[in-house]
């Protein structure tokens, strides 16, 4: 089966021939400069380099002139191809090149870049074929971190530059910008402001939710359950603890035991889960099932846990504790197809919900990979047509799957154009053998089940973390912590307030009053800082008239507002689930 993978080649390219540029640029300013490595990545590139010279801000402007006075000299890419014992003797002076060219076999070639005369780089390429095919190009070099040499923390410590690259100005200032309002929507910033959640220095990684937290958290588990009845799913829990038998017989010991957390009970070694699986398959396990049984869908709400590196921990977005929506649903082959269009259509249900677009991709077999080569093509054909019925546009992400099986990731887009992999279904023919799992088909013989893994928010937190920075805190009403916040004129209003918190409460929508001896404009404020939903607004004219006055997001204002049609228009809006 022949899978072909959608890139922006020409960007790719283009990142790649100004890393090159920018290592120009640095020799010739720095002459010192050893060069070592230079990928494009996301939003860019970075070149890392050895120079004892520390490059400060001030100085980015100068390196990126040189650049331009590079570029618009309209120098060409030029491939040469040479030996290993000529690449050696030509990078003799850089060690970092030297380790690279070593690792290569003894006879293999080695590629060379030129740009102009005067420069060359050790690199594969492939590159622009001219300097003038930058010309329309935009980057900024935005910051340089340190970093040990091939991440080993045992190496020198050097100075990686990273630089933003776009094929327009207008991109490289819409990205830039989008930089700036995601530091105000940052869901650490904003999870602190809105008291959702804390992390603690006593627990890295571990995140602490707080009575509002608890609310948006509880109610997105309320929806969960909600919508997976109605599916078909029947919950189940598994322990956070299981031996180190298990893991061995799941795979996951070979290839996930340094993200494992372990301890010694009764002189046998455990590890708290990192993934719910395997404790799925025992759920199975434990009674026979027949084919009519089939599909069985099993849902877990699994708190897990994985050892992250402290640098890469982020808010809720990245954590070494989480809660995963996952389930595990066994089936026979006939069923593959429709069970994975259902999920994909449950999927696709609850992402509307919330307002996200998303992109889909298909990751293939990795090479730590565990199965025979034709249960990897049986279940990666299962995949595609599924999703080629579902008629869904998707990009190839080779050789990225789980080491089971290929997957199906969703890529949420949020508010600022960024995209999430949030949900994801992995179909598995390896852990039904591992784990001798079986049916009684309709032959009444023995039939090896298959599985499919899957979680729609993904991890719980992330999914949170997500919503916050999405909605910048403004939650929709539904999911609002606090939903309507009553605000009194004066003092001897206090007791109208008082009365419409009590007949809203009655009617189950959260609310808050603030009956303090505060000028209006200053309540308003807060409320407004909280990202309260609506405001009601009682002073002598609305308690005489026995109404209130709203104010809502959007610039709404009203008054004259009778509180029982009020109370129906949040009743609607919380049951419609309106964005």
């Amino acid at each position: 089966m022949e899978i072909k993978k959608v890139v922006d080649q020409d960007l790719k390219k283009a990142r790649h021939s100004l890393a090159h540029v920018l290592a120009k640029a640095l020799v010739k300013l720095y002459p010192n400069t050893k060069l070592t490595i230079g990928p494009d990545i996301n939003d860019g590139f970075y070149y890392d380099i050895d120079l004892d010279h520390s490059i400060t801000n001030d100085e980015y402007s100068k390196i990126e002139k040189e650049m331009w006075s590079i570029i618009n000299k309209g120098e060409n890419f030029v491939k040469k191809i040479i030996t290993r014992d000529e690449a050696l003797e030509l990078f003799k002076d850089n060690p970092y090149k030297l380790e690279l060219i070593n690792d290569l076999a003894s006879d293999e070639e080695v590629s060379i870049y030129y740009t102009g005369d005067d420069f060359y780089d050790l690199c594969r390429g492939p590159h622009v074929e001219s300097c003038k095919n930058l010309q329309n190009f935009a980057f900024k070099i935005h910051s340089i971190n340190g970093a040990y040499w091939r991440g080993n923390e045992k190496n020198k410590m050097l100075q990686r530059v990273y630089v933003w690259a776009f094929k327009t100005k207008k991109e490289l200032t819409d990205y830039i910008n989008m930089l700036e309002e995601a530091k105000k929507r940052d869901n650490r910033k904003l999870g602190k402001e809105l008291k959702l959640f804390m992390i603690s220095p006593e627990g890295p990684g571990f995140p602490f939710y707080l009575p509002n937290g608890m609310i948006v958290r509880n109610l997105l588990i309320d929806f969960w359950r909600e919508i997976h009845t109605k599916a078909g799913y029947k919950e189940i829990m598994t322990p956070i603890m299981l031996n180190r038998h298990l893991w061995e017989t799941s795979g996951h010991w070979d290839h996930y035991k340094d993200n494992m957390y372990l301890s010694t009970i009764d002189d046998d070694i455990y590890a708290i889960k990192p993934m719910n699986c395997p404790g799925g398959v025992l759920v199975y396990k434990n009674e026979p099932h027949s084919y009519r049984d089939l599909p069985l869908r099993l849902g877990e709400l699994g708190l897990v846990h994985r050892y992250e590196k402290s640098g890469e921990l982020g808010g809720l977005l990245r954590v070494r504790s989480f809660t995963q929506d996952d389930a595990h649903i066994f089936m026979n082959p006939n069923q593959i197809k429709d069970e994975i269009k259902n999920v994909v259509k449950l999927i696709d249900e609850v992402y509307k919900i919330f307002g996200f677009t998303y992109h889909v991709e298909l990751s293939t077999r990795p090479e730590n990979s565990m199965g025979s080569d034709e249960d990897w093509e049986l279940a990666t054909k299962g995949l595609v047509q599924a999703l080629d019925e579902l008629q869904l546009d998707y990009v190839i992400n080779e050789g990225d799957g789980a080491f089971y099986g290929p997957k199906i990731d969703f890529h949420l887009n949020d508010a600022l154009g960024r995209t999430w992999q949030c949900g994801t279904i992995q179909l598995d023919f390896q852990l039904p053998q591992r784990f001798e799992l079986e049916y009684i088909g309709e032959d009444g013989e023995k039939h090896r089940p298959i599985m499919i893994h899957r979680v729609v928010y993904g991890a719980l937190e992330r999914f949170i973390g997500l919503l916050i920075e999405n909605f910048a805190g403004a939650f929709p009403l539904w999911l609002a912590p606090e939903q309507v916040r009553i605000l009194s004129l004066t003092d001897r209003n206090n007791n109208y307030a008082s009365l419409i918190r009590e007949k809203l409460v009655q009617e189950g929508i959260r609310v808050e009053c603030d009956l303090r001896n505060e000028k209006i404009g200053y309540k308003i404020r807060e409320a407004l800082t909280m990202k309260v939903p609506y405001l009601i607004i009682v002073g002598d004219e609305e308690e005489k008239s026995k109404t209130i006055s709203i104010r809502g997001r959007g610039f709404e204002s009203k008054t004259g507002i009778i509180l029982s049609e009020f109370i129906i228009r949040l009743q609607n809006e919380i049951k419609s689930k309106k964005i």
